[in-house]
């Protein structure tokens, strides 16, 4: 199989992982975490779920797989999230020395991961990550337009 196909296949996992942030009333993003072609963690955000400004996907699945691996470092590891990550979570990405993350669609408001900031790239920084961007973009923007879309028709609905 090609490396593009495999990222793909990841990516919709990453996106069923979405759709259940989704279906829990959270922001719908999901990650997952591949290491030698092998998912080791997935997650979706569980902000609303569980109370917690910190529950993103990426940082679940990140401690997911290092308990799972029983190691903090995660260098041989891929990510693929369905949406650029935030600053905390490119920053966790970061402590955590992923290799490559694999983004479904930019974040033109709070991305770290190239369009806002480049927190995955700063060479300042200890480690920085390869990023590669618009893995089923089209489908990772649907996922989130529709939720939003929904979100401000309920909104209105209860504002009226």
């Amino acid at each position: 199989m090609s490396e593009i196909y495999l990222a793909r296949d990841f990516m919709e996992i990453a996106i069923s992982e979405a759709e259940i942030a989704k279906k829990n009333g959270d922001v719908p993003v999901g990650a997952v975490i591949v290491r030698n072609n092998e998912i080791i963690a997935k997650a979706h955000n569980q902000v609303i779920l569980q109370n917690d400004a910190l529950a993103h996907a990426e940082i679940i699945a990140i401690k997911a797989a290092s308990q799972k691996l029983n190691q903090k470092y995660l260098n041989d590891c891929d990510l693929y999230v369905s949406l650029e990550p935030c600053p905390m979570c490119a920053g966790a990405i970061v402590l955590s020395k992923i290799k490559r993350v694999y983004i479904g669609v930019e974040d033109s408001k709070t991305g770290a991961g190239g369009s806002v900031y480049n927190i995955l790239q700063d060479k300042r920084l200890n480690h920085y990550c390869e990023v590669y961007s618009g893995i089923a973009q089209s489908q990772c923007s649907k996922i989130l337009s529709d939720f939003f879309a929904q979100l401000r028709k309920e909104n209105h609905r209860y504002n009226s």
